[in-house]
């Protein structure tokens, strides 16, 4: 399927290839339709900034930079430098979307400089002790009015018995984005609202007040 690596900043997927193939069966083919939902349920509009935590192979970066126009730009964050090179290969001609190599917990970005953060399937990449500095972190990159966004598998039906399989590499629990409403409350975030999209993902957005 593909190589899970422990690493300090957390948990590295370092075979690209084999992640994008196991992502187009776990969508069931529909991984860039499924991308720009997420990237419309983020909000990113024309003209603005978006940041992608935990990348990957780029294909929500990429949702987002079709959004945001060629007067916008999105910057993918990933922790394994082989999914940015990977991901920096696939963008292709693109000019409005670039990869960094960076962790959720210290991003190597300036204050308030985005108008969207993502971070889908990644939370539970971070070490327990590091989640509550990733949403910090969020926050802090964040501009006034922006919004969050964090997704990953939702806990039922087919997918939910995928997820309790997968998780024996990581921590369930982390992965019910639902548990997250309070963390981003204390942070400072709000009005934080969950829903599901697809039978595979549950969606968390709330908003930074302007």
């Amino acid at each position: 399927m593909f190589r899970i690596e422990q690493d300090p900043h957390g948990i590295l997927i370092t075979n690209p290839r084999g992640y994008s193939a196991f992502t187009t069966v776990f969508f069931g083919g529909r991984r860039r339709r499924h991308a720009a939902a997420l990237a419309a349920a983020g909000g990113a509009e024309p003209g603005g900034r978006a940041l992608d935590i935990a990348s990957g192979p780029g294909t929500l970066v990429f949702a987002l930079a079709d959004r945001v126009g060629p007067r916008g730009e999105v910057v993918g964050i990933d922790a394994a430098h082989q999914m940015v090179e990977y991901a920096t290969a696939r963008s292709g001609n693109r000019t409005n979307c670039r990869f960094e190599y960076g962790v959720a917990q210290s991003l190597p970005l300036p204050d308030a400089s985005f108008d969207v953060v993502t971070c889908t399937f990644g939370m539970h990449h971070i070490p327990e002790a590091d989640r509550g500095n990733a949403l910090s972190e969020m926050w802090r990159v964040l501009r006034p009015g922006g919004r969050v966004l964090l997704a990953d598998m939702a806990p039922m039906g087919v997918h939910g018995r995928l997820t309790k399989l997968l998780s024996r590499h990581m921590d369930p629990t982390a992965i019910d984005i639902r548990r997250y409403r309070k963390p981003l409350e204390q942070v400072g975030f709000q009005n934080p609202q969950y829903r599901t999209m697809h039978p595979s993902t549950g969606v968390l957005t709330a908003l930074k007040p302007a």
